[in-house]
């Protein structure tokens, strides 16, 4: 999912992983849509998801060339096994003005940007526990 800071042309793109049993965000990275990012999302999540767990993900290239094979199933919208995180994307759009693609509420600072991110995602995994 991207969104813009200050102006459109400076997108960021939000990495997110979830956790498929709990809905849980696990991990987070705001940034650009590169390798380097994808390795700072895996670089996110728990030691124990990096060890145990499998990432299901669209083809995108960046996927391939960071996660461990091991890890790492690249699958199509069909199967059904992204279907929470772009659920997730569009309740984010829904909720965080900043993050509508048309909006007059954006972020003119990356670290306020991402902190609105983070206060959101933080609400969102408490509330599944409640």
């Amino acid at each position: 999912m991207w969104s813009f800071v200050g102006k459109k042309s400076l997108k960021q793109w939000i990495w997110l992983a979830m956790d498929v049993e709990t809905k849980e965000i696990v991990g987070l990275y705001v940034g650009s849509r590169s390798r380097k990012a994808a390795k700072r999302l895996w670089l996110s999540l728990p030691g124990a998801s990096r060890q145990c767990a499998v990432a299901y993900t669209d083809f995108w290239q960046a996927y391939h060339q960071t996660l461990p094979s091991k890890r790492h199933k690249a699958v199509g919208k069909e199967t059904g096994k992204t279907n929470y995180i772009e659920r997730f994307n569009c309740t984010m759009r829904q909720r965080i003005a900043r993050l509508v693609r048309k909006t007059l509420s954006f972020s003119k600072k990356l670290e306020n940007h991402i902190g609105a991110i983070w206060l959101f995602i933080h609400h969102y995994n408490k509330s599944l526990h409640i």
